[in-house]
């Protein structure tokens, strides 16, 4: 008699993880790159523990409230957040996730861009608030008096989520609004206007995009009459509520524990950062640092929708056999496990670049490339996984709808496929230092495979002084899938660089994942972590 209760052929429960030590791929590149294996290590078996799984589900599953008025009518505009959310916040920045590159910490951009993978893998929602911390440190510098209030409040490393003027805080983090409805990313049309006011200026418009609005302070761009310019913009001003206004959080498509919000300035109280006229010049610089974790964390994504996929075919069985067992699916996460091992490598190459004040050329149009090739397979790689897994993929017992809904956001965040393939030719032809640095970084893989050494020459000739703008996505393709290449021969085990070399350059395959000709596929299946190979 059939027990209709009963459950077979089902995986067990994932239980606590080593995100670290289960994950060859990261502690390579990661390690190459020079980040602290020791900070990271304890990072990530706290992000593995089950508890901060379903602290992830919870912090999802009570979507954050937007709250605007008291009960006696009052305006607060507060946006309010389940407790799991908080304590994500108060991990990641008490372990270095902001500070860490500012404070002197071993690996700087390394070992926070290995953090940015690892939180991308169990709760990327809360990563916004922390790259946007991190990545105003250098923007605040424009003004040394500024600097001083804020930035000893984000490199303490200390999680405050008070409603409260900066200078009752411990610590403090601090949002991005800067897209308007007419604009996007065309940032000179933006309409917000700046009048001067003392020492401070009064701001009045409208932002489309106000990126984790419980910030304590935003970074912004308004209009003055010498053009556009950049401001700090305090929750709180000499212990007032500021005016800044909450109209509305995003009903948006990717993670559900994070705010985004509309907002309005109404005579809201600014300090200016940088000079008139400057404000994309000053802000650019916290941009840069922000396309740093957009890199990163699709290959996160791409990880962790890798490991279900894996603790799902280990498991199961299928036509008498388990599913890792039969080799077209072999083929199709060997594949898979390129894409995501290119992603890591040339993440963790450009990281290694921040970290390097002499490379800091070879970090502005490398951030670009990565950005650009990372975030075009993602989508492609998470859809896969989901795919492998079938129905259960769907549902969201499961990551995947999650990882799936979060897929497209960091093409978008920071500058699109097409921003970023316009930036790579502009700074190329800009930066007398950048072609340089970037030819010595693909030259620097020559003599080791002659695959490899051929598709540079052809690359060279096709493009002997850079790529017309119809050209520019073809050109930032092919340039990102090199310097992925020459990455992988530095730091990968002989047989992925070979693989990767072959499919990617070699181009003998066909156009989707597990379309190729692999003979043996046991190396690239290894880089995945599983025990049960």
């Amino acid at each position: 008699m059939v027990d209709p209760a009963a459950v077979t052929n089902q995986p067990p429960p994932r239980r606590d993880m080593d995100l670290w030590a289960m994950d060859p791929v990261l502690s390579d590149h990661a390690t190459a790159a020079g980040a602290d294996a020791a900070t990271l290590l304890s990072f990530a078996r706290d992000l593995g523990r089950t508890e901060m799984a379903e602290a992830a589900r919870d912090a999802n599953r009570h979507p954050p409230e937007l709250v605007t008025h008291d009960r006696a009518g009052r305006r607060i505009d507060l946006v309010r957040f389940h407790p799991a959310y908080h304590g994500f916040l108060q991990r990641g920045l008490a372990a270095g996730y902001a500070a860490g590159p500012w404070t002197g910490a071993k690996g700087g951009h390394a070992t926070h861009a290995a953090m940015v993978y690892l939180q991308s893998q169990v709760e990327p929602g809360t990563a916004c608030p922390m790259t946007m911390t991190y990545a105003v440190v250098p923007a605040l510098d424009a003004d040394p008096v500024i600097a001083a209030v804020w930035r000893p409040r984000i490199l303490g490393a200390r999680y405050d989520p008070a409603d409260a003027p900066v200078e009752a805080k411990s610590g403090a983090t601090i949002g991005m609004a800067m897209t308007e409805k007419q604009g996007g990313s065309d940032l000179r049309a933006n309409m917000t206007r700046a009048t001067p006011e003392g020492s401070l200026y009064r701001l009045i418009g409208h932002k489309w995009f106000c990126s984790a609005p419980m910030s304590d302070a935003f970074l912004t761009l308004a209009q003055t009459e010498a053009g556009l310019t950049c401001f700090l913009v305090p929750r709180w001003h000499e212990g007032e509520r500021n005016g800044i206004r909450l109209m509305r959080l995003k009903d948006k498509l990717g993670n559900r524990s994070n705010a985004s919000a509309e907002i309005e300035y109404h005579g809201a109280l600014a300090h200016r950062l940088g000079a008139e006229g400057e404000g994309v010049r000053t802000i650019i610089t916290m941009v840069h640092h922000t396309r740093l974790d957009t890199a990163l964390a699709p290959a996160g994504l791409m990880r962790a929708a890798l490991a279900e996929a894996v603790h799902w075919v280990t498991h199961r069985t299928v036509f008498q056999r388990r599913l890792v067992d039969q080799p077209l699916m072999r083929a199709v996460l060997a594949d898979l496990a390129l894409d995501w091992e290119g992603a890591t490598a040339l993440g963790f190459r450009v990281a290694a670049a921040f970290d390097d004040p002499a490379a800091g050329p070879l970090a502005r149009v490398g951030v670009a490339l990565a950005k650009f090739l990372s975030n075009k397979l993602c989508p492609v790689v998470v859809a896969e996984a989901m795919e492998v897994m079938g129905g259960m993929g769907y549902v969201e017992d499961t990551t995947l709808p999650m990882l799936y809904r979060e897929a497209p956001l960091n093409a978008i965040w920071e500058g699109s496929g097409n921003v970023m393939a316009l930036d790579i030719l502009r700074t190329l032809a800009r930066d007398a230092e950048a072609a340089p640095q970037l030819g010595h970084a693909l030259d620097s893989a020559t003599g080791a495979d002659r695959r490899y050494d051929r598709a540079l020459r052809d690359y060279r000739a096709r493009w002997p002084r850079g790529a017309s703008e119809p050209e520019a996505r073809w050109f930032a393709e092919q340039t990102a899938l090199l310097l992925t290449a020459s990455a992988l021969l530095a730091a990968a085990p002989g047989p992925v660089a070979d693989a990767f070399i072959a499919t990617r350059l070699d181009r003998d395959r066909g156009q989707i994942r597990g379309a190729h000709r692999l003979a043996d596929t046991d190396a690239l299946l290894a880089r995945l972590g599983s025990s049960s190979w």
